[in-house]
């Protein structure tokens, strides 16, 4: 009689103590996220350090020759490239995404939308570098050819369509990214989507709205910022892509506000040239690009999370 408490005392300490280890283990591999990221951070300060002493870091973000015989290093044209990229690819993606997302959450049958979703998450599984050959195979030769030369005899009076049509350059690079981040934007706002109460777009047909009327006064309300997080997530993929873009942009250090120019982006310059870096001032000046892509992406995706997070929340306690 006397030792059944006891027993059931140990147990429930031995319990107590598991659970202390299992919250100290966790805490541990949260933290070396951090540390990671810590690691990562102060290493490419520290191989930046050189180049900022030299260069100057408001001359190295405004700076627009990047001459390494020189010794002359100037991001602006990689951060140019990068930025417009990124944002041709959200502005093709976005739309897209937005309609594939609705149709399979509201209008697609079951069959089919279990194919689509097959071949959405088969697109975020391909690799870049296939994305890269297929576009320099496949979509350079067509924008060369027919798209380029069109968009040049329309609208040819904008700055963003003159120039010869090279196929290589800032709109190859744009929408090969736009199919990249496409499957991210979709998915996402797919699983906000699913969070909709549904007894909100019942009122809303049971009080007359058609489909649409529905979707675009109920739905879309309660997914903005959902949505706008599932675009900051594909929008930072797109900052960080490497490979294809490298494979398609041209790889030239020079600002253009032509589309159909050739140009350079931040991931591309530092997976070109670090390998063959000579000297800390060249090396520093790779690392300080990265530190810049490093801050963009870090902020964006973080503002991501924020936003899908709180979305999720609302819809819920709307439900």
């Amino acid at each position: 009689m006397s030792t059944a408490p006891t027993d059931h005392s140990e147990r429930r300490a031995g319990g107590h103590l598991g659970d202390r280890v299992y919250a100290v283990g966790l805490t541990a591999l949260g933290g070396a996220v951090l540390l990671i990221v810590g690691v990562i951070i102060t290493v490419c300060y520290g191989l930046s350090r050189p180049a900022f002493a030299k260069i100057g870091l408001g001359e190295f973000l405004a700076g627009s020759n990047w001459d390494p015989v020189q010794d002359s290093f100037g991001a602006l044209p990689f951060i140019y490239g990068t930025v417009v990229t990124s944002l041709v690819a959200v502005v093709i993606a976005v739309p897209i995404s937005i309609g594939l997302a609705l149709f399979l959450t509201e209008m697609s049958p079951t069959r089919l939308r279990r194919v689509v979703s097959f071949l959405v998450e088969l697109l975020a599984g391909i690799p870049s570098v296939v994305y890269g050959l297929w576009g320099v195979m496949v979509l350079v030769p067509v924008l060369r050819t027919t798209v380029e030369p069109a968009l040049g005899k329309t609208v040819g009076f904008l700055p963003l369509f003159s120039g010869p049509p090279m196929g290589l350059g800032y709109l190859a690079a744009g929408i090969l990214l736009a199919i990249m981040i496409l499957p991210t934007i979709a998915s996402v706002t797919v699983e906000v989507l699913r969070t909709m109460p549904p007894s909100l777009r019942e009122g809303a047909l049971a009080l007359g709205a058609t489909r649409w009327e529905a979707i675009r006064m109920t739905v879309l309300p309660y997914a903005t910022r959902g949505i706008l997080g599932a675009v900051i997530l594909g929008l930072a993929r797109a900052l960080g892509e490497t490979m294809a873009v490298t494979m398609v942009i041209g790889n030239q250090p020079e600002i253009h506000a032509s589309l159909f120019a050739a140009g350079y982006t931040l991931p591309s310059v530092i997976a070109n040239e670090f390998a063959e870096a000579s000297g800390a001032i060249h090396t520093g000046a790779l690392a300080g690009l990265a530190l810049v892509l490093f801050g963009v992406t870090l902020m964006l995706s973080s503002l991501a999370r924020l936003l899908v997070r709180m979305s999720t929340r609302t819809l819920r306690g709307a439900a």
